[in-house]
């Protein structure tokens, strides 16, 4: 049986410190995923978000001029000890961060109008996703958006990836969801689906054939983009 990757392996190992394009906030594929997720979310500035497996912290330090307050969470402690210390190099009145549990998060009720999970639903095993769904409708506010953001298991790299064909699979990635379960997460959660779409990927080249021809070529659908919303009474 393999090990079961939990917050024990995320603090444990050197996950936060090892892929240098994810600790850069201004890589080419951090900046990628900000601006594809801000594109999918569309953050307002009366906006109070909450960013749920937050890693890096890399959506708090890019949104935080942009909204009134962002809150990450992640249930690892090296995690928010590694965002805490890049608070404390580029202090930001509007950020902070919670290390806590995203299927509990202790919030109040209604307290947010955004919630992002953006490469957070690939981490989660199957029974844990609904819990993670159900919180992000608990804790917003009627109207409230809910952007997820997560990678296609049938994109190419994917399939290289996981066959184990000139790429290494990623240990962490323990449960692909498809798009029919990203939206049957929200909507078993009780969100309204806005939009439910495919999105190209940041790699030069490949990105132009993902978008024109990833609408008819389930290999060139790189990423998945579902915003739910939900209902006001």
């Amino acid at each position: 049986m393999s090990e079961r990757i939990d917050r024990e392996y995320y603090d444990s190992t050197t996950y936060f410190e090892a892929a240098p394009h994810l600790v850069d906030r201004d890589s080419r594929f951090q900046r990628y995923r900000i601006r594809m997720v801000e594109a999918l979310a569309r953050p307002r500035s009366t906006d109070r978000v909450v960013d749920m497996g937050c890693g890096w912290g890399t959506f708090e330090f890019a949104l935080a001029d942009r909204v009134a307050s962002i809150l990450g969470v992640d249930f690892s402690k090296r995690s928010i000890e590694f965002c805490e210390r890049e608070l404390d190099r580029d202090p930001r009145p509007n950020v902070c961060f919670l290390c806590a549990d995203a299927g509990d998060t202790g919030l109040p009720e209604g307290g947010a109008d955004l919630v992002v999970a953006a490469d957070l639903f690939e981490h989660l095993y199957p029974e844990d996703s609904g819990r993670i769904a159900q919180e992000a409708f608990r804790i917003l506010v009627p109207g409230g958006r809910f952007a997820v953001w997560t990678p296609h298991r049938g994109h190419i790299l994917e399939i290289l990836k996981n066959n184990r064909i000139l790429l290494q699979p990623d240990p962490t990635h323990v449960d692909y969801k498809s798009m029919d379960r990203v939206v049957g997460l929200l909507e078993e959660a009780g969100f309204h689906i806005e939009r439910a779409d495919y999105a190209e990927s940041h790699l030069p080249g490949l990105s132009i054939l993902e978008k024109i021809l990833g609408r008819w070529v389930p290999i060139l659908r790189r990423r998945i983009a579902v915003l739910g919303v939900k209902p006001t009474p």
